[in-house]
């Protein structure tokens, strides 16, 4: 994950298997060091998902997920929340649960944070409205499914896009595909069938066709919701007006005859009907990202830019063989209006594990 802060420095946050890990670049991404987040008697914990967030007032959000990699199944989300951009942190652990998985953070215009993680009995939120000391269960999302993504509107909207993989893929809640959106900060849902085809859960034992556990959602500046996901035909975005009620579905990129199938999408917003998006496709040594402008600020069809194909850095097992790395690939709309994208460097055999950084100028074809 990745956000800029207002002092303008750039964090990028990432899983490694032992301690949480988070870099700062204060020149534009031009260098980067490690920040040191605290210890593990100071409840710096946490080992896999990550996720990041910056409030109004700057205080910055970096919640972390311990991960059993002997049972395969998460035990812990942990919140850190740092008022000085790094420098010093303060720890709380906020669920300590059997199956815990991938949580997400992000705040509101009036500086609430929300928090929402799931487990093997559906999705679960919280809520600080202390600046991250204290944090307060407002009780499940949905009583079934997963975590697939957190978006917060202008006004405070909270959208959660319920998924059927959970509990790190232990479990399959086939059917559960909606959006729910709060508008008073997580204590009640209205919660509205996803858009799209029915598609597979694209978890453990029920893979279906294309590679699938994060659908991402973004609110832009005037409170219309997008939706992004991925087919055999292509790339698709969704558009409310309404909350997630109703949707008007647009694909933007088309799969032609026998192309490699788009999978693992990402999607930010910024300003009206300006989005940025990433996703995956092709296997082996065909796989390859790109990113992607989507203006859609008159609500018309969007106006579509993709880059060009770009291979990652990123191989697993032995021989290497290559790998996305992850479930999608971190992206975020700058102050400066440039487009930033973090991919992963894995390459254990040759002792080669980082990121690179990348951005695209504004407007422009990446």
């Amino acid at each position: 994950m990745l956000v800029e802060h207002q002092s303008g420095a750039l964090l990028v946050a990432g899983y490694n298997r032992r301690r949480p890990g988070l870099w700062k670049s204060v020149d534009r991404g031009a260098t980067w060091a490690r920040v040191d987040v605290g210890t593990e008697p100071q409840g710096a914990v946490g080992n896999s998902d990550v996720d990041l967030a910056v409030a109004p007032d700057g205080t910055l959000y970096f919640v972390s997920l311990t991960f059993d990699n002997t049972a395969r199944e998460g035990r812990q989300v942990a919140v850190g929340v740092s008022r000085d951009t790094g420098t010093t942190w303060r720890w709380t652990t906020v669920s300590r649960a059997r199956f815990d998985d991938r949580p997400w953070i992000a705040v509101a215009p009036d500086g609430t944070a929300h928090l929402i993680w799931n487990d093997d009995h559906g999705v679960s939120h919280a809520r600080s409205r202390d600046r991250g000391l204290t944090w307060t269960r407002t009780g499940r999302v949905h009583e079934r499914g997963g975590s697939s993504h957190l978006a917060v509107g202008p006004r405070g909207e909270v959208a959660v896009r319920v998924a059927p993989g959970a509990a790190s893929g232990n479990k399959c809640d086939e059917g559960t595909d909606l959006v729910a959106v709060s508008a008073d900060a997580g204590a009640s849902w209205r919660k509205h069938q996803a858009p799209g085809a029915p598609r597979p859960g694209g978890c453990e034992g029920h893979p279906g066709e294309i590679p699938r556990w994060v659908d991402p959602l973004a609110w832009d500046a005037a409170g219309a919701l997008y939706s992004l996901w991925t087919d055999s035909a292509g790339v698709w975005l969704g558009r409310s007006a309404d909350r997630g009620a109703t949707w008007m579905p647009w694909r933007v990129v088309v799969r032609s005859g026998g192309g490699p199938v788009a999978y693992f999408p990402y999607l930010v917003a910024r300003g009206r009907g300006e989005l940025a998006a990433t996703w995956l496709a092709g296997t082996g040594d065909d796989l390859r990202w790109r990113a992607a402008w989507l203006d859609v600020a008159d609500g018309s069809p969007p106006r579509v830019r993709v880059s060009a194909p770009m291979p990652l850095e990123s191989w697993r097992g032995d021989p290497p063989r290559a790998d996305p790395g992850g479930e999608y690939l971190a992206a975020g709309v700058l102050r400066d209006g440039s487009l930033a994208v973090v991919t992963p460097i894995q390459h254990e055999a040759a002792r080669r594990l980082g990121f690179t950084w990348w951005r695209f100028e504004s407007k422009k074809t990446p």
